[in-house]
């Protein structure tokens, strides 16, 4: 089956990576300036109790089940939800049947916070998802003390030292890391490294922000093998919108898929949810069966 690919609204003006992790860079030297490396350690003594976000994925009933992420813009869409409400949005994801939690805390081009991400820890029982740039240890730390239980890590931007370094850090303080690529060449320095548990395959590309699901088909059909000997457990990510898409990239091997857009435009979110797990029942189902088959 081919899917199509989907281009990005032009008349949106879209920022270039180089401009995001410009951004980004400014951020984390203002949060150096304002706090210590020792007082944001200090911030980990009053965060939340962690939660296990990887055996939350790997133990649910539905494959592929779903994180559902909190944001209020996006690149493609601008704006999607003029009424915001992060938390309200994140209970009807709970609610409507979803694994896990991504709270997008990027502020400048996604309209996020770290203050948003601690207000669902406080009203929330999933494990949580942070999901922004990260270029430096101190986001890790404040993600932390903000409540999450997991951070995603995005290999185009950070060189192969510093994935490894953050790993270190996020497995250290008993996070999970969802390790993002979107091509067969990043997904190859991913898996070089050490003490890999979750890869996101991003279905969206970052040169010019168009969207096809194929990739994580094609990723997945090179690197099957490998992933599996490793243990390593795959997410799908961007442009998964029908359960017809579902279906593709859980046949495809992933285990989650990471729905933003596709639920947040919804006025009833918890029944979107409901919707897609619905229908991606006979699909996992199908897949034990033919599991069961192939013993």
């Amino acid at each position: 089956m081919t899917y199509p690919v989907t281009t990005p609204n032009t008349h949106l003006v879209q920022p270039t990576l180089k401009e995001i992790v410009w951004q980004k860079k400014y951020e984390v030297a203002q949060i150096q300036q304002d706090m210590s490396l020792a007082s944001l350690q200090r911030q980990l003594t009053a965060a939340p109790t962690v939660r296990d976000f990887l055996t939350a994925l790997q133990q649910s009933h539905y494959r592929p089940c779903i994180i559902a992420e909190v944001k209020k813009a996006s690149f493609i869409h601008g704006v999607i939800k003029p009424d915001f409400d992060p938390v309200a949005i994140a209970k009807a994801y709970e609610r409507g049947g979803a694994t896990c939690i991504s709270v997008v805390t990027d502020h400048k081009f996604f309209h996020g916070s770290f203050e948003s991400l601690r207000t669902i820890r406080h009203r929330v029982a999933l494990p949580l998802l942070c999901k922004d740039f990260i270029l430096d240890p101190c986001q890790i730390y404040l993600a932390r003390a903000a409540g999450a239980d997991a951070v995603v890590l995005i290999a185009a931007i950070l060189s192969d030292r510093q994935l490894q370094n953050f790993l270190r850090v996020i497995h250290y303080l008993g996070m999970n890391a969802l390790v993002e690529v979107h091509t067969l060449a990043e997904l190859d320095r991913v898996l070089k490294l050490d003490d890999v548990r979750l890869i996101g395959i991003n279905n969206q590309s970052l040169e010019d922000f168009s969207v096809d699901i194929g990739t994580t088909g094609q990723l997945l059909a090179a690197r099957r093998s490998q992933i599996q000997t490793l243990g390593i457990n795959i997410v799908s990510e961007s442009g998964l919108y029908t359960p017809a898409d579902l279906s593709f990239v859980a046949e495809a091997g992933t285990h989650a898929v990471l729905l933003g857009d596709t639920l947040v435009k919804h006025d009833d979110v918890q029944q979107a949810v409901r919707n897609l797990l619905q229908l991606n029942l006979s699909t996992h189902n199908n897949l034990l069966k033919k599991a069961m088959k192939e013993r």
